[in-house]
């Protein structure tokens, strides 16, 4: 009986050992079905959280493309030199929120810079322009290929493109503009996070801004050069007559706008064409170039002077009344009168004639710009025509010009 008890005693507990066998067997895979759930939250949650990042750095990839986009077509639309360099340093900053930009441009020959002259930007008090006349600059800094440098400020490399600046950026891009082989300057971009540039950074966004400005910039140094090759005299150096006629409107339009008066000169060599008879051809070039460069100098580098033909001149003072215009017509007068000029060891007597016209804006003319530049080049050269009759080497003011109508068919006062 007792064998018989601990048999089904045994045999209980077997029972109850592959029960609790089984219990601790479905525990076992429900914990892992828990873990194995957690897991999946836990890698869903961490790929949400890539994913969130992913879309959010495509929307500021597409921001950052539109905004270069409306920077580039901007770029694009530009006419001049001057206005392309105030585009590029007043909007490259805001664009792409940046601490520092300069602009540097290489002017061996100081081109550039009588370009920017002639079109009255104020170069040399522009903030961040840097005009370069070491044409070797940057293969002095960057090496013979020219590559960009983007890391860390160096003084050594980085002090003459942010030499405006006293705050210096830490991390910087000096960004080479290079068209056929030939570096024209670089755009050098600064930033207070250190992190903002480094070496080992994608710059394929760079590279296609800068080889548009690079292309831009070349354009529109080539049309800088053609403007002035067609507009220029070749004997004299000083503005053709189909510059002239261009540019007197444009200063009649700004005058009237600022309610300032403008002046024009007649100026015609005395007995040039005795000059050729005597000294030659040759000679009576000379002659001519030399008072070409001579009257330039009595003259602002604002004001506008061209050969209107033969050994006539004319001149444009932007903001001249006709008080002034005399003591600047009889500097010229007197500079032109004490030239010593030798051809061929002949020395050569020259003297000028000038006859000058004044025009103040005001409402009582009702007529166009061109209008009025006819009137008042007829007026300067009436009284160019009575300093002839006078006796030549003197100038002759007509004084201002007074108002004039279409109705009128231009006839001066």
């Amino acid at each position: 009986m007792f064998q018989k008890r601990e048999v089904a005693w045994y045999q209980n507990s077997m029972v109850f050992f592959n029960q609790t066998a089984k219990i601790m067997k479905n525990y076992s895979r429900l914990y892992e079905n828990l873990l194995l759930e957690k897991d999946l939250s836990m890698g869903l949650v961490l790929l949400e959280s890539h994913l969130d990042g992913m879309l959010e750095r495509v929307h500021q990839n597409s921001i950052a493309l539109k905004r270069f986009q409306r920077f580039e077509m901007g770029l694009l639309g530009l006419n001049t030199l001057a206005e392309m360099i105030e585009y590029v340093l007043s909007y490259t900053q805001s664009f792409f929120e940046l601490d520092h930009v300069s602009f540097c441009l290489i002017d061996e020959n100081g081109e550039i810079s009588r370009y920017l002259v002639e079109d009255r930007y104020d170069y040399l008090n522009r903030e961040g322009l840097v005009l370069l006349t070491e044409k070797d600059f940057y293969y002095d800094r960057l090496g013979l290929l020219v590559k960009p440098y983007l890391g860390n400020y160096r003084t050594e490399l980085c002090e003459q493109f942010f030499s405006h600046q006293e705050q210096k950026p830490v991390s910087v891009a000096i960004l080479p503009l290079n068209r056929r082989g030939r570096v024209l300057g670089s755009l050098n971009l600064g930033s207070f996070q250190e992190d903002r540039f480094s070496l080992g950074m994608a710059t394929d966004f760079i590279e296609h801004m800068i080889s548009v400005i690079s292309i831009c910039l070349e354009n529109n140094l080539n049309f800088e050069t053609m403007r002035r090759t067609t507009l220029i005299d070749t004997l004299t150096g000083v503005n053709n007559r189909f510059f002239w006629e261009q540019r007197i409107d444009e200063e009649l339009d700004r005058c009237n706008r600022n309610g300032q008066p403008l002046t024009c000169l007649f100026l015609d060599i005395d007995w040039f064409k005795k000059v050729n008879d005597e000294f030659g051809h040759q000679a009576g070039d000379y002659v001519l170039a030399q008072v070409a460069g001579t009257i330039k100098r009595q003259l602002r580098s604002n004001d506008v002077l061209a050969r209107y033909g033969g050994e006539e001149f004319v001149a444009l003072l932007s903001n001249i009344d006709e008080k002034r215009a005399d003591e600047i017509s009889e500097r010229i007068r007197v500079a032109i009168d004490q030239l010593q000029l030798e051809y061929n060891d002949e020395s050569i007597p020259v003297t000028i004639s000038i006859g000058s016209a004044s025009y103040q804006p005001d409402s009582a003319f009702s007529c166009t710009s061109s209008d009025i530049a006819e009137a008042l080049i007829k007026k300067a050269d009436s009284a160019l025509y009575l300093a002839k009759e006078k006796g030549r080497n003197r100038v002759e003011n007509g004084g201002r010009l007074a108002p004039i109508s279409r109705q009128m068919d231009h006839k001066i006062a």
